[in-house]
């Protein structure tokens, strides 16, 4: 079985309101890329993982006059995906659904949602992730409210022949310090935001333990927009939120090899994920956010993954179709799990 991430820059933009594909000559919302073009790069790359099940970060809006899996369905029959069947779960407000893209002649999918409802209230033990979870961010014996901005999805997922297992797809994000008033605001709302982004790393960690706990495989995957040496407020806090999603060392840790390498190797050479220009530098910045780990009942079942990165992946860069497709279609590239289930 293949499972992928893939975070798709500007995917709403490339539909009306009727999910119909918008197959133009008019500008996306990525720079310089009309829609016509980044509909058919995305085509070639989604033909090209011939993935089982895709989860799609940055999918597009789920609303009253918008439907995420109606605009996906038809995607995926435009470009003749085979993972053609859509499934939703918590929609959000922010124009970036979490959704997954499946195929269902290989495996069925129910979104599953653990945890309780808390209402404003809140709940300091993993409530459902469309809640509020109760959390001291800064150590000041007072529970601050947290919720995610992009409530996780969480299915279950049972193979046509394999093991069930649990899957969470994530988009973690700390806010730009949008609106401050100069240098000591901003710093101020950088680290709040980023401490608030840890305290969601710590509620998935929760439910990550539960699921691990009751015995059942797990994988979590997604843009978990962290990891070591991605900004100048990490040594504040000890652990990036990949570490905390991670877990500590032992029989619940989750794996991931990517993940593994750059937390052991600072410096050197480094694995990406993404892309993106620095209009002030004139240059290009790489780094390490799409992550698929899994959990320890996983790790004898041969899996193999693969970042889909046209600069580094001789067989990405070896086909010009392929290549010139990853680099049209988004700022973030593909990243592949295949394993024996």
């Amino acid at each position: 079985m293949r499972i992928a991430t893939y975070n798709v820059e500007w995917f709403n933009a490339l539909f009306d309101d009727d999910g119909a594909l918008l197959d133009d000559g008019e500008w996306s919302a990525r720079y310089d890329i009309t829609r016509r073009d980044q509909l058919a790069a995305l085509g070639i790359v989604f033909n090209a993982l011939d993935a089982d099940a895709i989860l799609i970060v940055e999918a597009p809006d789920q609303n009253k006059h918008r439907s995420t899996v109606a605009a996906l369905e038809h995607f995926a029959a435009a470009m003749g995906i085979r993972a053609r069947r859509a499934a939703l779960g918590f929609a959000n407000d922010t124009q970036q659904e979490i959704a997954l893209l499946y195929d269902p002649e290989q495996l069925s999918c129910v979104h599953d949602p653990k945890g309780q409802e808390t209402g404003k209230k809140g709940s300091s033990d993993a409530p459902r992730f469309d809640g509020v979870f109760r959390i001291d961010l800064d150590i000041d014996a007072t529970e601050d409210l947290v919720v995610f901005s992009k409530p996780p999805i969480e299915l279950a997922i049972t193979p046509r022949d394999g093991v069930p297992f649990r899957l969470i797809g994530a988009h973690l994000k700390s806010k730009a310090p949008h609106g401050a008033r100069g240098r000591d605001e901003a710093i101020r709302m950088s680290i709040a935001n980023r401490r608030k982004q840890q305290a969601q790393a710590v509620w998935l960690r929760q439910r990550i333990d539960q699921h691990l706990g009751a015995d059942e495989p797990v994988i979590v995957l997604g843009d978990l927009n962290d990891g070591p040496g991605l900004d100048e407020y990490e040594h504040l806090f000890g652990r990036s939120t990949v570490e905390i999603i991670l877990g500590q060392e032992g029989d619940h840790r989750l794996y991931d090899p990517h993940a593994r390498q750059a937390l052991t190797r600072r410096l050197g050479a480094r694995y990406s994920s993404a892309r993106f220009y620095l209009s002030q530098e004139k240059r290009y910045m790489q780094a390490l956010l799409d992550y698929i780990m899994i959990s320890p009942h996983l790790r004898g079942k041969k899996p193999r993954w693969r970042i889909w990165h046209p600069f580094d992946d001789p067989s990405c860069w070896q086909v010009p179709e392929l290549r010139d497709a990853l680099i049209m279609a988004s700022d973030h590239f593909p990243v592949t799990l295949d394993i024996e289930l």
